[in-house]
């Protein structure tokens, strides 16, 4: 089932349920996805690809996550809660992470692949990650486990 189709249910769902933060966190999702989708028209594209969904589902938990961390300085427990609950939904839609020694096991072999030698090669090495397993691999954890491989 593609996420666009995935949203939709799980809005239905969460509006029967008389869920109010679930729905209004998969709404606001579904508002953002249909920005992308019209931001992406005059390239000629109707609607955004899977991987592009995953990258703004991404960029929703970080900006959220930010949010919650200001929140949280700010002694405002009820806003950063709210935050984190709204994490949590994001977080549902997104792929399975991969987990440390999976993510080891992708750097070492996106290195090999691309042949890479030193730090300088690290672009290589991010692009073969990227194109692989751009879906299952947090990139910004990915940079340091690279750099390490190659000797940085």
């Amino acid at each position: 089932m593609s996420l666009r189709a995935r949203f939709t249910e799980e809005l239905k769902a969460s509006m029967m349920a008389k869920d109010a933060p679930r729905t209004s966190t998969i709404r606001m999702i579904m508002a953002k996805l249909k920005d992308a989708d019209i931001a992406s028209r005059p390239s000629g594209v109707d609607q955004v690809p899977e991987e592009q969904i995953i990258s703004m589902l991404r960029g929703m938990v970080k900006s959220r996550r930010e949010s919650e961390t200001m929140y949280r300085q700010g002694n405002r427990p009820e806003l950063a809660d709210k935050e984190a609950a709204e994490i949590t939904v994001i977080e549902g839609f997104l792929p399975q992470q991969m987990d440390e020694a999976a993510m080891r096991a992708a750097v070492a072999e996106a290195v090999t692949e691309a042949g890479a030698s030193s730090v300088k090669d690290m672009g290589k090495v991010m692009a073969v990650l990227k194109a692989k397993h751009a879906a299952s691999m947090d990139m910004a954890k990915a940079g340091p486990l690279v750099k390490a491989a190659l000797g940085a």
